[in-house]
């Protein structure tokens, strides 16, 4: 029965691994999406740094990254940034492939 158990803990590893991995890349994400979100918003320095810390405090409101997308358009609209939705997803999906890549080159 050993074994079945060694098995269950590797499993149970892998799973808390790969969940804490992900919870990593999505917070890497949100900052590297509040970082280009404050350029959009013309924002820059400190000013910048400190969004992107509201952009990653966002997702803190709901599962999933829909919260961060909401606040990041909420945003845009009402500082007039032309950006559509489909933009700002893509801006998303490519921060995340940024972030698991940072991520796994230890960056």
């Amino acid at each position: 029965m050993s074994g079945m158990d060694d098995r269950g803990d590797a499993y149970e590893n892998k799973f808390a691994h790969d969940a804490e991995l992900q919870f990593k890349a999505e917070a890497r994400r949100n900052k590297l999406l509040g970082i280009w979100a404050a350029g959009m918003l013309g924002k820059s320095g400190d000013e910048a740094a400190e969004y992107a810390k509201e952009v990653v405090r966002s997702d803190f409101d709901e599962p999933g990254e829909e919260d961060v997308f909401r606040k990041i358009r909420q945003d845009f609209d009402n500082a007039g940034v032309e950006q559509s939705d489909a933009e700002i997803r893509t801006a998303m999906a490519n921060m995340m492939k940024e972030a698991v890549d940072q991520i796994k080159n230890d960056k």
